[in-house]
């Protein structure tokens, strides 16, 4: 059962349509990675765009629910931890545009060994995030699944800690790329992991509000 309602509910409501647009967000650039990755720059490039045009409406939805919120939603003491949460919200959009912003502009050469390894780490990437939406619906309903959610997904952002230091090794390992390659991809693989990082510092977010409900 919801525990709110009246204003509050609409300001759930708008944060789960925030959350949607973020994650069309990073499962385009997750499509825009597999395009570059298969030598399809033109693709790649106008899914480029289309991150940036979400990334776009993301930013919009969460200066609606700063609004919303600002209008009288919830009791002033929780309004600030739903403006924080809807700004870290948001910046797992900017970190799937950066990265697309930096693969496209440097366009570095495509190791050919690692193409697996780079898709597991956006495929990590993209389940944290997809976690912390679990994490984030479950306060309206259960605060002790949102806490367990919360976990899960600090969990989800460790592995693709693993996977990305694996990569990054991998990279710097290699005899086949260059070094300028090298500087970028680490440039790249780092803002991929910023996808699960800005997630996971969503889901410390949605930790601290639910113990607060819970008292």
């Amino acid at each position: 059962m919801a525990i709110f309602g009246g204003k509050e509910s609409n300001v759930f409501e708008a944060i789960d349509r925030h959350l949607e647009v973020v994650h069309k967000t990073v499962k385009t650039f997750e499509k825009l990675i597999e395009e570059y990755l298969n030598g399809n720059l033109g693709e790649a490039k106008k899914l480029e765009e289309e991150v940036t045009k979400l990334e776009s409406e993301a930013d919009k939805l969460r200066r609606t629910i700063e609004l919303m919120l600002y209008e009288g939603a919830f009791l002033p003491a929780s309004r600030g931890d739903y403006v924080r949460l809807s700004e870290l919200i948001d910046q797992v959009a900017d970190a799937a545009e950066s990265a697309a912003h930096t693969l496209i502009l440097a366009k570095p050469m495509v190791p050919r060994e690692l193409k697996e390894e780079i898709m597991a780490l956006v495929e990590e990437a993209v389940k944290t995030y997809e976690k912390l939406m679990e994490a984030v619906k479950a306060l309206n309903e259960d605060v002790d699944k949102a806490l367990e959610l919360a976990k899960e997904t600090e969990d989800m952002e460790e592995n693709a800690d693993r996977v990305e230091y694996r990569l990054k090794a991998m990279v710097f390992d290699s005899e086949s790329i260059t070094t300028y390659a090298k500087l970028i991809w680490n440039q790249a693989i780092t803002k991929i992991g910023d996808i699960a990082d800005r997630a996971e510092d969503a889901s410390d977010q949605v930790m601290l509000m639910a113990i607060k409900r819970r008292g």
